[in-house]
């Protein structure tokens, strides 16, 4: 596929924090991407929290299926824009890679604890994973990124100001990633397609949990028409085969509706290089004001009906008080820890690079590693008790 002018090529990138000699077979996005898939932060997000946790059914999402329908939304939308597909999909796959276990839950739980030492952000997290946490080269930490997937990471949702985590400071004082500007085409694409990803897959895990009906989606806007059209086309249809068909169909709207206005937004600002991408002052990749508003009735929808139904706000309780009891107990014990993690503790002892450490260590933990842990390290009965009864 040609790419466009405005898309990023691998032979005008700004290269590695460490340099590298080139592949003779893979562009360097290529290589990212290989590199992120074969991390083992990527290999736990299969036992990582999407909406419900690891041991309540095999049929949910996961971090990990979550990130895969991710790159999967992302690679369809940069191929059809003319962007790299590549660095696209690497973006998508490493964009949860900082999520504590638990989801969003385990995050919130998280941020608390780490106020007190400059508190906790998932997707400075993730880049802190790749450019320190994962240990497997010989010549550098990290995955040694380029800086455009490094940027994509750190910048997906949209230019960084203010206060900035200590995750994303402490790195980008050392490989400036130029925070004030957008991300490329390709990293707004990831990040449109994981909104286009969870709001899709959410629906399905809603439905296949019992939390509402077909029924009960029946007229929410953009999937009333979805309704009709199924009905129409296909009215003895069985009940799985009607939920997938009008899925799919809502999928398709919004995938759809990005592309459309992202062909316009292009048209209208005619970027000759990527560079005029980051500094158009404005998101390129975007919803078009129409489908944005019926979405946010459908994300209403999913919070009342899902994110805060009563049976997933318990598990939210008893998860919480899992990372809340194992954060201060690593914090006091830190000769708990593995021995790897040992070898970075400072001497004499400093107390918040040492509660960074500890949150670097429970963030990365699954579900189920860190259902085991509180279970073998604090309250045995209780915790066999809060999780599974």
């Amino acid at each position: 596929m040609t790419l466009k002018p405005y898309a990023s090529h691998p032979d005008q990138s700004r290269g590695r924090l460490f340099a590298e000699e080139e592949s003779a077979f893979r562009s360097c996005f290529q290589r990212d991407r290989d590199r992120i898939i074969h991390a083992s932060a990527f290999r736990r997000l299969k036992h990582k929290t999407q909406v419900f946790v690891e041991h309540e059914g095999d049929y949910y999402r996961t971090r990990l299926t979550h990130s895969i329908e991710v790159a999967q939304v992302a690679r369809t939308i940069a191929g059809a824009l003319g962007l790299n597909t590549e660095l696209t999909e690497a973006v998508a796959l490493a964009h949860d890679l900082g999520h504590t276990p638990f989801g969003h839950t385990g995050e919130d739980a998280m941020e608390e604890m780490m106020a007190p030492f400059g508190g906790f952000d998932h997707n400075a997290q993730a880049l802190r994973i790749v450019t320190s946490l994962e240990r497997h080269y010989a010549k550098w930490d990290g995955l040694n990124l380029t800086w455009e997937c490094l940027e994509g990471i750190a910048k997906h949702n949209g230019p960084v100001t203010g206060d900035l985590p200590y995750a994303l400071s402490d790195y980008n004082a050392l490989h400036d990633l130029e925070l004030g500007t957008w991300a490329s085409a390709e990293a707004q694409t990831a990040a449109i397609a994981d909104d286009i990803a969870y709001n899709h897959h959410d629906l399905q895990d809603g439905l296949r949990a019992g939390l509402f009906t077909m029924k009960d989606i029946a007229e929410l806007p953009l999937l009333k028409p979805c309704f009709e059209e199924v009905d129409a086309l296909y009215p003895d249809l069985d009940q799985d085969r009607r939920r997938h068909e009008i899925l799919r169909r809502f999928f398709g709207v919004l995938v759809g509706d990005v592309i459309d206005v992202a062909r316009e937004n292009i048209t209208t600002l005619n970027p000759q290089s990527v560079e005029d991408i980051r500094h158009a002052g404005r998101g390129m990749v975007l919803f078009s004001d129409a489908v944005f508003q019926d979405l946010k009735t459908v994300r209403e929808f999913l919070f009342t009906r899902m994110y805060r139904a009563p049976s997933v706000v318990e598990m939210r309780k008893k998860v919480t008080q899992v990372v809340k009891d194992l954060f201060p107990y690593f914090l006091e014990n830190p000769q708990e820890l593995p021995d790897n993690w040992q070898r970075d503790i400072s001497d004499p002892v400093d107390k918040v690079m040492l509660a960074r450490l500890v949150a670097d260590y429970v963030s990365g933990m699954t579900d189920r590693f860190a259902l085991t842990e509180h279970t073998r390290l604090i309250a045995p009965s209780r915790s066999e008790d809060n999780t599974r009864g």
